[in-house]
């Protein structure tokens, strides 16, 4: 089965945004992981800044719908309304994953390869030929919490 959730970006207010959501639609958070929780990257160095931000953060809102977010950590674009989203699609296979990925990232821009990540997934990111953004994902290990 594959599923479209709605996965949003802040500016470090993340955290304050969620909270509010989960007072909205109720519920507990099924994740919340902080950059500090990220293995070093000198790729990717996180500022101690940016240490106590949200990385990723999920509300389920039912059974098959689930509100994730993220703060930026220092790395991307400036957020502006309107490019502060994106859509993520889960899969049930890595085939489906990367045909995704293809077609999507097709005529518009790769932002992150395919790739098995330290989280346990195999995940990608994309911008559309329409500037919508993507994440795709194959859950290749048991959810951790």
């Amino acid at each position: 089965m594959t599923t479209l959730n709605t996965y949003l970006t802040f500016e470090g207010n993340c955290e304050n945004a969620f909270n509010f959501y989960r007072s909205v639609f109720g519920g507990e958070f099924a994740h919340v992981g902080r950059f500090s929780d990220m293995p070093a990257d000198p790729t990717y160095p996180i500022g101690d800044e940016f240490r106590n931000q949200i990385m990723h953060i999920s509300l389920p809102i039912s059974k098959e719908c689930v509100l994730m977010g993220s703060d930026t950590g220092g790395h991307g674009a400036p957020i502006i309304v309107g490019n502060n989203f994106s859509i993520s699609i889960n899969t049930d296979s890595k085939e489906k994953a990367d045909a995704y990925f293809a077609k999507l990232s097709a005529d518009g821009k790769e932002t992150m390869a395919m790739a098995s990540t330290f989280w346990g997934d195999y995940f990608g990111m994309c911008t559309d030929r329409f500037g919508i953004n993507w994440m795709i994902s194959f859950a290749e290990a048991a959810p951790q919490g």
